[in-house]
This record gives C-alpha cells, sequence and structure tokens, in this order.
C-alpha cells in the first residue's frame, strides 16, 4: 500500500450563485450539484487517480449517501476494508456556495465522521503499517489525529497533516511530530493569530511555527502558488494561470497530489511543483473530486504548460 489517508468523507451539496441572500431574502440560484467530497476523501481520490494504491480509513453514515460514496471509493480504485458505518448517524455533508468570481464559502457537518474512533486505528493496524505515508486533516475527531500521529512515528511512517478546518486547539507538540504541515494562508492565520494579507506577513507567521520546531511546512496560496519551509530555507513553489472556474478542493488536490509523487519519486520540491500544476488542472471544472484529473489527463495538461 502507498498512502492511507486516515479521515472524512463528506457529500458535497454545491449551490453556485450570483450572489448570497440578505437576511430573510430568497432569490433564485443558477444551478446546483451534489458530488462526492470531504477533505480526507479528495485527498484519497486525487492520489488515486494519478496512480497511487491508496487505502481510505472512515465513517460513513447509516443513510442513503453511504452507498453513493462508498461506490465513488470502488469507482476510483480506493481500498475500502476499513471504510465503516456509524450506526443511526447521518453521512457528513458540506453545502459549498460558489460565486461568480469561483471563490467558494463551504459549511461542514460532520455526522460520521465525528465517530471516527481510535479503536478503528487498531482495527486497521496490520494495514497501515505497510503504508508508506499517512494524510490527515482536521475532519475527525482531534483525539484520532493524534492517535494516528503517534501511531506513524513509533512505526516509522511519513506523516502529512493538512490543518484543516484550522482549529485553534491544535497542540503544536503533534504537528511537530509530523513530517509535512500544510495548510493554507487562512488556516495559519487562525493556528498563529497573525495576520496574512501579503507575503511578507505570511512568512513572518510561517516562520513563528517554524521556530517551535517543525520539520517541514507548506503554505497553500490559491492563484499564488505555494511557499514551502526546511528550516531557514524557502522555497516559492509557481502558480499556473487557468480559467478558473470552481476553487473547492483545490488544496485537497495539491495535498492528494503532493503524496502521490512524494511516494514515487522522494523528491520534495518536484512533487510540490506537479502539485501546483495539479491543484490549477483541478479548478478549471466544476465540482471537487470530478474536477480531478487521471493521470493521462495531467500529463495531457503538463504538456501544455
Amino acid at each position: 500500500m502507498d498512502i492511507a489517508v486516515i479521515g472524512s468523507n463528506m457529500v458535497d451539496l454545491i449551490t453556485y450563485i450570483d450572489r448570497m441572500p440578505k437576511l430573510g431574502e430568497t432569490i433564485e440560484a443558477p444551478s446546483f450539484k451534489i458530488g462526492c467530497g470531504g477533505k480526507g476523501a479528495n485527498q484519497a481520490v486525487a492520489a488515486a487517480k494519478l496512480g497511487s494504491d491508496v487505502m481510505m480509513l472512515t465513517k460513513i453514515g447509516d443513510d442513503l449517501f453511504a452507498d453513493n460514496t462508498l461506490k465513488n471509493f470502488h469507482l476510483n480504485g480506493i481500498n475500502t476494508d476499513y471504510v465503516t458505518v456509524a450506526k443511526g448517524i447521518s453521512s457528513g455533508v458540506a453545502p459549498i456556495f460558489v460565486d461568480k468570481s469561483s471563490q467558494n464559502s463551504i459549511l461542514i457537518i460532520k455526522g460520521a465522521n465525528s465517530h471516527l474512533s481510535t479503536k478503528d486505528i487498531d482495527d486497521a493496524e496490520n494495514e497501515l503499517k505497510k503504508c508508506k505515508l499517512i494524510i490527515l486533516q482536521l475532519e475527525v475527531p482531534l483525539s484520532v489525529v493524534y492517535y494516528s500521529i503517534d501511531f506513524a512515528v513509533k512505526n516509522n511512517i511519513p506523516v502529512i497533516l493538512n490543518p484543516a478546518p484550522a482549529d485553534p486547539k491544535l497542540d503544536i507538540n503533534y504537528v511537530c511530530k509530523c513530517d509535512f504541515f500544510m495548510p493554507n494562508e487562512t488556516e495559519l492565520e487562525i493556528l498563529t493569530g497573525l495576520p496574512v494579507s501579503n507575503i511578507d506577513e505570511i512568512l513572518i507567521a510561517a516562520n513563528s511555527l517554524i521556530s517551535k520546531g517543525l520539520k517541514n511546512l507548506v503554505v497553500t496560496l490559491g492563484e499564488k502558488g505555494a511557499i514551502w519551509l526546511d528550516g531557514n530555507v524557502i522555497h516559492h513553489i509557481v502558480p499556473h494561470k487557468v480559467n478558473a472556474i470552481d476553487t473547492s478542493g483545490a488544496g485537497d488536490a495539491f495535498i492528494g497530489c503532493f503524496a502521490h509523487y512524494l511516494v514515487k519519486t522522494h523528491d520534495i520540491l518536484a512533487s510540490l511543483n506537479m502539485a501546483s500544476a495539479f491543484s490549477a488542472y483541478s479548478v478549471t471544472g466544476q465540482g471537487t473530486q470530478i474536477s480531478y484529473p487521471d493521470k493521462k489527463e495531467f500529463e495531457c495538461f503538463l504538456g501544455k504548460l
């Protein structure tokens, strides 16, 4: 097994809007779509579409959304041996609102994701030990995230932690155990309490975390690319200009692609550059996972850059 994703799955309820309604106002929206999402599932699908052997460890609900989520994992070649049902609990859902400038606002209802437990990690122990990389996010209980980090460290498995959605209670001591910490600029602001309105402020905020002992900090910056801080060394990851239609799931696309190439090549900078391109491709289509290219589509895109 190449990659284990321990994290969330969601049902994306995507509404394309001209503007948000005012309080008490009802307006018509141009279109609506239902998709499979969740930060964990998105990252798993991105890596799997590129050819990684991926296992998903997550909780699905006891409702009509669950079968579709499971079917989607299978269609993308993801191992679901440790995708389990939370009895009597709804699936996680994410109402997403995408405006005319392709920017999105997202609500999440964790549902079954809140019921992922440390026992689920123990149950998957033998398979997890075979993995070359573990990816974590924060749409599941922090106790599970910490337990997974300790498991990975004990078994010498590299860890990527994506602190999304940002939680100010996140323990920096656990963050420092991870090999890669990958927030976006908004999450960086929440976690540090520092402004991030320009690149200088972003670097100050990032260095405030590096000074606490982080190994590798990657801050994704949307259309501005990303920065990677490796100790005192700063690497700027170039963005790619595209016609953005929907930015939902772009950060997850970045992380899933990075994980795929990191396992494949062990070249951090090259993997980050590939992730930047993959993320750019993802915003040219609507939705989250459905906008991610497979290996052939991505190679074709790379050939045009």
